[in-house]
């Protein structure tokens, strides 16, 4: 549960959910693409030492590892107690290639080991997530990774990672939000113990905080439209990592684990859906 809406930098608010490699994942965490610079460092250095949040979520392609390093090192939060994660770029995908791609993100960061390192998208074309997977499995043997997931990947590339390797990622970090709730994607991870991130998980707003069942939730639960969806995240089982550099909806953001909607709230939410943000199918769409 929830210890209060209030947090500080020993005392983070947001409650976990377990992986299936018997590790813990905040329920609720820190986008970072875009921050970069000295505003950046601050401003992730700002959600975890006042807002409470111990979820940092970076990538390759973000471009902004040393500067999530940076932060991490002026937090006055434990590096034990942060959650951090980075994602492979489609060039590096490859057994070796994955295993240096990692070791040049530590190095980057300027840490020992991730807490989660994802496969960024899946790249069908090219041919080489299963072998990609296997460096993860093999990083995680050596301590450099604690835990292993993907991002981006359909029930069917989930299924051959199990059936080629044995090993069932610990995540997929997919497009979700109410207009693209993936309700079967998330089923399906529920039945073979994924945990399920979502990424633009509020839309990047674009009309989505004035669509009448937000609207209306958020006046009966003297919340904010923002609070409402990442509260419908929770209730459907996704973790959302929404992306903001500005300290109060930081804060806000981050409150959303003492207030629940109803389930008819929650289904007219869902009702909502309308499909993808933009044409990123993962069977077609692929980023290197």
């Amino acid at each position: 549960m929830a210890n209060s809406a209030d947090s500080s930098a020993q005392n983070s608010p947001t409650p976990t959910l377990d992986l299936n490699d018997g590790r813990a994942i905040p329920q609720l965490g820190l986008g970072i693409y875009a921050m970069k610079g000295e505003e950046g460092v601050d401003a992730i250095v700002n959600a975890v030492d006042n807002a409470g949040y111990r979820l940092l979520d970076t990538a390759v392609n973000y471009e902004n590892e040393r500067e999530v390093g940076e932060a991490i090192t002026n937090t006055v939060t434990p590096r034990e107690d942060l959650f951090v994660t980075s994602k492979i770029p489609g060039r590096h995908h490859g057994f070796d290639e994955a295993i240096a791609s990692t070791e040049e993100s530590l190095a980057r960061l300027g840490l020992d080991y991730l807490d989660l390192h994802l496969i960024h998208w899946p790249n069908p074309s090219v041919g080489k997530y299963v072998d990609t997977w296997r460096g993860l499995i093999e990083l995680r043997e050596r301590g450099l990774v604690k835990s292993i997931g993907v991002s981006n990947f359909t029930e069917e590339m989930l299924t051959e990672l199990v059936e080629k390797t044995g090993v069932t990622p610990a995540v997929n970090q997919v497009e979700l939000h109410p207009y693209f709730p993936q309700d079967k994607l998330v089923a399906f991870h529920r039945s073979i113990g994924v945990q399920t991130e979502s990424w633009s998980p509020l839309y990047r707003d674009q009309g989505l905080f004035d669509e009448t069942p937000i609207a209306e939730a958020a006046a009966a639960h003297d919340v904010t439209p923002a609070q409402v969806v990442l509260r419908w995240h929770i209730e459907v089982g996704s973790i959302p990592i929404p992306k903001s550099a500005n300290p109060e909806r930081q804060r806000l953001n981050a409150a959303v684990f003492d207030f629940a909607l109803t389930p008819a709230e929650v289904a007219a939410i869902s009702g909502l859906e309308r499909g993808r943000m933009k044409a990123r199918d993962p069977l077609t769409h692929e980023e290197m």
